[in-house]
């Protein structure tokens, strides 16, 4: 099988939407269930190849969101995150392998396994960087604002039971390395820092809030949650250049929806995750939203060429259960 066909089964992973018909849930009780579709660009069918529900030691009391946030495939292994806990499947069974949930798990977002077997974790809601062993031992911890965390938050609090501490301070929510620099991406300060040594700093420069940052054949690749991708050179630690999701979809009016989720088959092939936008209390995380009484599109994946810039596929996920589209990576 040619690995850099974008046409390729793809694992895409998140979150199943809860309905309410008597109230507006937030985003942090909108998802019932965590989801792993498989889904064939081709035909557009799907199989789900694990459906998963946080137990009651390990979730809010009242409307917990279940899914998979952004996992790290390595080796045949997937390292995925629900809010608060990391799971190791193996591939292509999903069989299940490992299971860690510590106390101080809130709104996890990023698993990032590293050379020396351990794991790097975005636990996000208490703006923390975990580093755990695969036995589930905390080995040490940085807080992405270079602030006392535990003069803010309480040692004595499962935070797995806490259904939010937002509105957070930097949103700190994916980690990457470059060689053994630990750094992570900070949302609301749409920037990445390096956590051994916060003065060096990647000001990605985004209109809004950052979310991804991939090291792929030698360059980074960051999303901003309006529809674009942003490519630093990672040596510089600059900008060279950013796509506009947006134009390349054509000239609707409709926003494509928040942009979280992106596989890059190649420098030019690369799949990107919408997830349909709801209500949410903290207005200032949906300011950039164009139109914001319209409706929005309903989550989906896009296949663009960034070479040509255009959109050469879209396909909707809720159909396959997926509301929140929270990560994309290739089958092996």
């Amino acid at each position: 099988m040619n690995t850099n066909d974008p046409m390729n089964k793809i694992y895409v992973g998140g979150g199943q939407f809860r309905s309410s018909v008597f109230q507006k849930l937030e985003e942090w009780e909108s998802c019932k269930r965590a989801i792993v579709a498989e889904i064939d660009p081709v035909t557009k069918t799907s199989r789900n190849c694990v459906e998963y529900e946080s137990p009651k030691e390990a979730a809010a009391d009242e409307l917990p969101a279940i899914l998979f946030k952004t996992p790290t495939l390595r080796d045949n292994k997937l390292f995925p995150c629900t809010s608060t806990e990391v799971l190791v499947y193996d591939l292509p069974s999903f069989r299940l392998t490992n299971y860690i949930s510590l106390p101080i798990f809130n709104d996890l977002h990023h698993v990032y396994p590293t050379p020396q077997g351990t794991l790097l974790i975005a636990v996000t809601g208490l703006d923390i960087v975990a580093e755990v062993s695969l036995d589930g031992k905390l080995l040490r911890q940085w807080d992405v604002l270079g602030q006392d965390t535990w003069s803010i938050y309480s040692k004595d609090i499962d935070y797995r039971k806490v259904p939010t501490t937002k509105p957070h301070r930097a949103h700190g929510n994916h980690v990457f390395q470059l060689g053994d620099e630990i750094w992570v991406t900070r949302c609301h300060q749409r920037d990445a820092i390096s956590l051994q040594d916060p003065g060096r700093r990647i000001d990605i420069g985004a209109k809004t809030s950052v979310h991804e940052g991939l090291l792929f054949n030698g360059s980074l690749y960051f999303t901003a949650v309006d529809g674009h991708i942003i490519l630093v050179n990672p040596q510089t630690l600059q900008v060279e250049r950013v796509y506009d999701l947006n134009k390349m979809s054509g000239p609707g009016e409709e926003s494509l929806g928040y942009c979280r989720g992106v596989l890059l088959v190649d420098e030019r092939f690369v799949w990107v995750g919408f997830s349909r936008l709801r209500p949410t209390k903290f207005r200032q995380n949906l300011n950039w939203v164009r139109h914001p009484k319209r409706n929005h599109r309903p989550s989906h994946l896009a296949l663009y060429d960034l070479q040509s810039g255009t959109c050469l596929q879209e396909i909707e996920t809720e159909p396959h259960g997926i509301g929140v589209v929270f990560s994309i990576f290739q089958c092996p």
